[in-house]
């Protein structure tokens, strides 16, 4: 998905590759738990949702929206590996889009892992990441305030393919990964993730120290299922509580009320951006 960055060619590829401390995977409590006086309530969506590089116009979202087959969309607001400009995405857009009906899911393109192959703006290294993790988070939460996403919503932090093998390399992505999410949480904000059940949501999965790991994961596994629980390739007990969300399918060209956008699918079950 992020790698709408990238060609379809590369993105297969790359697929193909390999406070208080907060607890991730026991649903909402989890998600929540950093010391704050009040969390707003999540809200939650649970249906079909789509994302696209760039977000499309006023004009398009509502001619989407007239025969109801997705309810949701995720928007890139931010991260200097963001890939595409972004001139539709503002407040103003939000605020209507919203009024249409549309629930909106955000997502920051953040520092990249340092044994990635693709050239990114913004790389994180074990000696940056902490203070890359904290920088990124507060300008994604500085950037999700100022198109409306109020606190309480989640924003999903981007985390492309790269060899979970490599320690060094994955011990500081969840370096990373900890310090975004517990920024995240100072600032009232939920911690959600979108990476590749073969390599960077597995490493935050499967990781043995779950302190202040995402309480939403985001899947990428392209099997055509609209489902998050039936190819769930881990333990039952994680992610529970509508915690949970899969992109199915990628470059889906698709006409809707006469507009043809190409998006990638997802099934969702997860909290959505508070707006209005």
């Amino acid at each position: 998905m992020a790698e709408h960055r990238q060609s379809k060619k590369r993105r297969y590829t790359m697929w193909a590759v390999a406070g208080a401390a907060v607890v991730v995977g026991g649903g909402i409590a989890a998600q929540t738990s950093m010391a704050a006086t009040t969390w707003p309530a999540q809200k939650t969506y649970t249906g079909r949702a789509f994302d696209t590089c760039a977000a499309p116009s006023l004009s398009a979202m509502n001619a989407w929206r007239t025969d109801k087959y997705y309810g949701a969309a995720a928007v890139y607001i931010g991260g200097k590996n963001r890939g595409c400009a972004q001139p539709n995405l503002t407040a103003s857009w939000v605020k209507s889009v919203s009024s249409q009906g549309w629930k909106l899911i955000p997502l920051y393109v953040g520092a990249q892992p340092p044994c990635q192959t693709s050239a990114n703006p913004e790389r994180l290294t074990t000696a940056t990441a902490a203070s890359l993790g904290t920088a990124d988070a507060k300008d994604a939460v500085a950037k999700a305030s100022a198109l409306g996403m109020k606190a309480g919503s989640p924003i999903y932090l981007d985390m492309e393919p790269y060899d979970t093998t490599d320690k060094a390399c994955n011990d500081a992505v969840l370096t990373y990964v900890r310090a975004f999410d517990k920024e995240l949480r100072v600032k009232i904000y939920r911690a959600g993730y979108y990476g590749f059940t073969s390599s960077s949501a597995k490493a935050i999965a499967t990781a043995t120290n779950k302190t202040d790991l995402p309480g939403n994961l985001w899947y990428a596994l392209w099997d055509g299922k609209e489902t998050t629980t039936t190819d769930w390739p881990w333990g039952s007990t994680q992610f529970t509580d509508h915690s949970r969300a899969h992109q199915y399918m990628v470059n889906s060209k698709e006409t809707r009320g006469g507009v043809t956008i190409t998006v990638d699918r997802d099934w969702w079950d997860a909290p959505v951006a508070i707006t209005g």
